[in-house]
């Protein structure tokens, strides 16, 4: 598959690396620490629609997501990687089985104080390309749901996700962040009342990053791993195994909020190339 249609494939790479370093020189000059994570892990992820990739009795990581939440009930309180994550069953023009994935995690903050982390990066990053990142809106997830849909919204959760994928997201061209999502998508974040303190960026109709103030309820992340078992035996699939490990360091570590950055995702956007296969060497 060529790079890109429009640009040189070195085009390409130099404006990745120089896009990389921006994303590396603003983590630096605002504290974060940079951390290396295990690929291969016991358990590869918590929400009933992902599918890691075996590696023998492992599975690759679907995220470092948990690996995180362990080094931040250790006391580092800026932290961040970048790197490969795997994901079986993915695959389309924003979607692949290894993609690159940029997550970071602040002490201090929740979900809000990370959205000003995400909005200041990006200003970065499209300065380095002699860019200026346009003026991002603020909505909620039932706003957004709202203004765009194009049916009436239908009561059930699951016709209301597939009006949110084919109705909603495709008219998000402009920056936005979509915040306050449904309790029952919560995830690792923590609820308030009856929506999650979490957020996700859209772009050109794209999803770039998905942010959480954090959980710290243990007995609350046992309760969602026990749903996300019982789904997915109901759809015929091996429930993901609990990471104690995680339980642990979620019930240790303080206030935070956390965030994943589709790192391919955002060169195709910034270059405008047609999709994510086209903004990394490929196998």
């Amino acid at each position: 598959m060529p790079i890109s249609m429009g640009l040189p494939p070195a085009r390409v790479l130099r404006d990745r690396a120089r896009i990389l370093a921006a994303l590396r020189g603003w983590m630096q000059h605002n504290g974060f620490l940079e951390v290396q994570v295990p690929i291969a892990v016991q358990s590869g992820a918590l929400e009933e629609y992902l599918e890691p990739l075996p590696l023998g009795e492992l599975q690759l990581h679907t995220s470092p997501e948990f690996a995180l939440k362990r080094v931040l009930s250790i006391g580092l309180g800026r932290i961040y990687w970048m790197g490969p994550c795997f994901r079986a069953e993915e695959l389309g023009p924003h979607h692949g089985t290894e993609f690159t994935m940029l997550e970071w995690y602040r002490i201090g903050c929740g979900y809000q104080g990370i959205a000003e982390d995400l909005l200041a990066l990006l200003a970065c990053i499209a300065s380095s390309l002699g860019q200026t990142l346009p003026d991002v809106e603020r909505l909620t997830w039932n706003e957004a749901l709202h203004r765009h849909a194009r049916v009436a919204i239908p009561s059930d959760p699951d016709e209301q996700m597939r009006v949110w994928v084919n109705d909603v997201e495709p008219q998000l061209q402009s920056p936005t962040l979509v915040i306050d999502y449904p309790a029952r998508d919560a995830a690792f974040s923590t609820i308030r009342g009856q929506v999650a303190e979490r957020f996700e960026f859209y772009w050109q109709g794209v999803e770039l990053a998905n942010a959480f103030t954090e959980l710290l309820d243990p007995q609350e992340l046992r309760a969602r791993w026990a749903a996300s078992a019982a789904t997915r035996q109901a759809m015929g699939r091996a429930p993901h195994p609990e990471d104690e490990r995680l339980v642990q360091a979620v019930a240790s570590h303080p206030y935070a909020g956390g965030i994943a950055l589709g790192v391919d995702r955002l060169v195709m956007l910034l270059l405008g190339l047609e999709n994510i296969h086209q903004a990394r060497i490929q196998a």
